[in-house]
């Protein structure tokens, strides 16, 4: 009954007011929107085989493609499972190309909605944020909530242990229908949950689908109000599985913990990193997405440099080295770039890249 209401603006709306996504099952599918993918899709990818393939019957497999969504007949294909070090060893599943390409479909008109129900402090995996702005929010929450490095500010940090692994489909699922009015949205977002399980039936998330990156943070945008409006914890930051509260007062962020470990439990089916709950000053550093900040600078994490050190030791392409110096250039890590064009390949590199990217051969102290 709730998603027969409408808004002026011919938006359902759901239970408790809630607004509900709006387009169509067919929009979705629509040869349009899985042309549109497509392009998307194939950005960076244009010399790789498997895109190749595809693309050579493009035509023919987008409307196979289409018409077996049309007939309810989709099946999503098995993972091609492969093996990396960077740095750790990890193991990589990935998705064929059909398959991947309606995940952008699904993105490209699931993320517009979806993003505008979350906070605005949340940061990893959306348009106009990432990772730099993150580390200037929190710069400005530190010095705010410690009157500007006058007062004493507490922080208390914490990692959500194995995220990804660990989520609940149920859970997700159910969240995910509590704001799809299509129930044939929800049957196709299901199979493509239900594609991949972490070893636990019913657990897990692919970390490689675009799919994940937004179905994450719609799981833990539950998290994130809770903090925000009934824990009344307003500056708080979260990045992905990482998150950090500030206050002025150390016994208030204490007496959080209880309620936060409670709720990811009770709710969500998580659990804190037991080594990685930390309380601390803002005065005595805090390391939080790679760096650690003091009161008026910041410094890049030992383990991050050793392995950004050893990476360009061995020769590194001038893309990772441009990453590595649009990471760099966010602290004090005038060290660690000369160190860098110690190395001759590095050199040449970088004198190249500050030509072509106005990224200064040099970073000031």
């Amino acid at each position: 009954m709730e998603q027969r209401q409408k808004l002026r603006g011919g938006a359902p709306i759901g239970k408790r007011g809630k607004i509900l996504f709006g387009h169509s099952y067919e929009e979705i599918i629509s040869m349009d929107n899985l042309l549109s993918a497509w392009q998307e899709f194939i950005k960076g990818k244009r010399n790789r085989a498997d895109a190749q393939e595809f693309g050579r019957e493009l035509m023919a497999n987008l409307f196979e493609l289409h018409g077996r969504l049309v007939n309810g007949l989709y099946r999503h294909g098995a993972y091609e499972a492969f093996t990396v070090h960077d740095p750790k060893t990890r193991r990589i599943h990935k998705a064929g190309v059909a398959d991947r390409v309606l995940h952008c479909a699904i993105y490209r008109k699931l993320y517009p909605f979806f993003d505008r129900t979350f906070i605005e402090d949340s940061y990893s995996c959306r348009i106009g944020k990432g990772t730099h702005k993150a580390l200037n929010r929190y710069r400005d929450l530190a010095r705010q909530v410690s009157k500007n490095h006058r007062k004493t500010a507490w922080v208390l940090k914490g990692d959500i242990r194995k995220f990804f692994a660990s989520i609940d489909q149920d859970v997700l699922l159910a969240i995910l229908s509590a704001r799809i009015a299509d129930k044939r949205i929800v049957w196709l977002l299901k199979t493509i949950v239900r594609s991949f399980s972490s070893g636990q039936a019913g657990k897990g998330l692919l970390l490689g689908n675009l799919t994940s990156q937004l179905f994450a943070n719609v799981y833990l945008n539950e998290f994130d109000q809770f903090i925000k409006h009934h824990l009344r914890a307003k500056n708080y930051i979260r990045y992905a599985d990482d998150f950090v509260i500030l206050s002025p007062d150390r016994g208030r962020l204490e007496r959080l913990i209880p309620a936060v470990r409670k709720r990811l439990s009770s709710k969500l089916r998580l659990e804190l990193h037991p080594d990685k709950l930390e309380l601390r000053a803002v005065a005595s550093g805090i390391d939080f997405l790679g760096w650690v900040h003091f009161p008026h600078h910041r410094v890049i994490r030992s383990g991050v440099k050793a392995r950004i050190v050893k990476t360009m030791s061995k020769g590194a392409s001038p893309e990772k080295i441009a990453s590595y110096l649009g990471h760099l250039k966010h602290g004090n890590t005038h060290n660690l770039f000369n160190q860098i064009r110690q190395t001759e390949q590095s050199a040449r590199i970088l004198t190249r890249i500050s030509k072509l990217s106005r990224i200064p051969a040099r970073i000031s102290k």
